[in-house]
Parts: C-alpha cells; sequence; structure tokens
C-alpha cells in the first residue's frame, strides 16, 4: 500500500522559531531558601572583628533591701563581673569567582554574565552562614546551649507537651522555635492526633505555624541523623540578654552588612577573579536565651479511623 504524503501548506513550528525571541530567565538554584533566621536575628556591628561578652560574676550575692519605716542600716553591695569574659571573633565565609573577559564581553546580554555569577555565588555564601550560625562547632546555635537547656522528648515525635517544655526554658519573651521543615510536618501531625491544629500567623508574607503564639522557623540546617532532628528556641536582641548575629561593618567592596565583593584583577588567560567574603559570628548573651529539644522523630504517623 502507497504511502500518503502530506504536502505543508504554512509554515512550520520548528522554522518559525528561527526567527523568534525566547524569553530568558535568570539562572535558578534549587538549594536557595528563604534563610528566616538571619532575617529574624538581631545583628551587631564589631569593631576590629571582636565581640567581648561582659557577665555579672555572681548575682545572688548582690543585697537590697525592701523599704522599711524604721531607720534599719541598708546594705551595702556591688556588682562584680568576671575577669576573663569570652570574646567572639568574627568567621569568615570566602570564595573566588572567576570568569573569562571574553564569555562577560560577548554573552552578557540580556542578562550580564558576572552579575549572575556573583549573585549565584553570593546566594551560596549566604545559604552557608545560615548553617554556621546553626552547626558551627565555635559559636553556632547548637554548640551554644548550655546541659540544663537540653531537654529530650517524651515519646520520640515531637508533641505540644514537649514544646511547652522549651517554653519553660525560655520563658522570657521567647522569640521564635527554629526546627526543620519534616520537624514541623512532624508537630502538625501530633497535634491533629490530639485535635489541636496549631494556627498560622503572616511573617515577611509568608504563612507559619505557631504555638502559644510562637512562629515555628523551619531551615534546612537543622541535622537529620537516623530519622531524628533537634528543635530550638531563642530569644532575640541584645536589649533582651538574647541571642545576637555580629558582623563587620564598612568593608571594602561591601554588597550588604558584613559582604563583600572585590575585584581580584585579571591574569594572563583572560580570566577576571573576584573575591567574596562574608564575615559573620553568633553570640548567646545568657545561658536561658536557647533552649533545644533533642531526639526529635520525624517519621511517626499515625492511623485515622472514622466513624
Amino acid at each position: 500500500m502507497a504511502e500518503t504524503k502530506t504536502q505543508q501548506t504554512a509554515l512550520g513550528d520548528v522554522a518559525a522559531r528561527q526567527l523568534a525571541i525566547a524569553t530568558r530567565t535568570v539562572p535558578q538554584m534549587v538549594t536557595i531558601t528563604p534563610r528566616w533566621l538571619t532575617r529574624l536575628l538581631n545583628w551587631i556591628p564589631v569593631e576590629s572583628g571582636v565581640y567581648r561578652l561582659n557577665k555579672v560574676k555572681n548575682a545572688t550575692r548582690i543585697e537590697v533591701d525592701c523599704s522599711s519605716r524604721d531607720e534599719k542600716v541598708l546594705p551595702q553591695t556591688f556588682v562584680d563581673y568576671i575577669e576573663n569574659p569570652r570574646e567572639y571573633n568574627l568567621a569568615a565565609v570566602q570564595t573566588i569567582v572567576d570568569v573569562h573577559t571574553r564569555v562577560s564581553d560577548l554573552y552578557s546580554k540580556p542578562y550580564n554574565q558576572i552579575s549572575e555569577q556573583l549573585r549565584l555565588a553570593i546566594e551560596t555564601i549566604k545559604e552557608r552562614q545560615e548553617s554556621e550560625l546553626i552547626n558551627n562547632a565555635g559559636y553556632g546555635l547548637l554548640h551554644s546551649v548550655s546541659a540544663d537547656q537540653r531537654i529530650k522528648t517524651r515519646t520520640g515525635a515531637p508533641t505540644p507537651d514537649d514544646l511547652d517544655d522549651l517554653i519553660a526554658r525560655v520563658w522570657k519573651e521567647p522569640g521564635f522555635f527554629l526546627l526543620h521543615p519534616l520537624a514541623i510536618a512532624a508537630f502538625g501531625r501530633e497535634c491533629t492526633r490530639r485535635g489541636v491544629p496549631p494556627p498560622t500567623i503572616s511573617l515577611f508574607g509568608s504563612q507559619f505555624l505557631t504555638w502559644r503564639g510562637i512562629p515555628l522557623i523551619p531551615s534546612d540546617k537543622l541535622p537529620i541523623v537516623k530519622g531524628k532532628s533537634k528543635i530550638i528556641l531563642l530569644r532575640t536582641g541584645e536589649a533582651k540578654q538574647g541571642v545576637v548575629g555580629l558582623f563587620q561593618p564598612g568593608l571594602q567592596g561591601e554588597q550588604t552588612p558584613g559582604l563583600s565583593v572585590r575585584f581580584m584583577g585579571i591574569n594572563e588567560k583572560a580570566i577576571a577573579s573576584y573575591l567574596v567574603s562574608l564575615y559573620c559570628s553568633m553570640a548567646v548573651l545568657v545561658d536561658d536565651a536557647i533552649a533545644v529539644l533533642d531526639d526529635v522523630e520525624i517519621g511517626n504517623y499515625h492511623e485515622y479511623k472514622y466513624k
């Protein structure tokens, strides 16, 4: 049987596209997150890269008297300070971005190649910054919690009772819970099982679950090890004796507070190099500014039966 060939009567899509201009996007990167922690922290400028945390040596020895109507001699007292206060040095998160001048000269329409390379590098550095603020062994949140501010879950899964215990330890104006998105989902399941769905609140144009009016802020930088994670509750701000972020102001080539971009020159291969640096740290001003719930199981599910 002979094949019937259909004669083309109009310009086809493939050929027509050769004359069309595609709408392009800037490069997308799946690792970019909202980084709520860095937005919610109170940031303190640090001179010379050092932040000295001074404290009361023994507050219980300060004597005061409740006013009485007699002429009793008032107590004499003074406030002592610790002699060797801790000093926080700013840590650096850095990288060098290389761009061939031929590429930036020829292929920077409609988007500038150097700008896009730097933008994605800066996003990656800021992601690393949030991870260090949580996990750094020297100053990270998880390594700055005193022993009496650490508790474990009662049954494994994060329950309302567990979060109430955290609030009891950070009861002076608690700011927010910080936990992995999977831990938020696990807490939501426990609330659903108990018939107490947590209300939501709007922050930065996004919706967040809350418990006792305190928002649950997600971050994928919280570690998950063998199906278990951690939940942090913290108070923020220097005036509240909470947790504060530290940054170096006035950097050469400053783009945002604590972050700078500097041109390093062009080598013999016509490659231009740019140094991207971010300097930051974190300090917990007093012990009860932070508490951690350990051994949070995130894989616990329930079977619901309806009558």
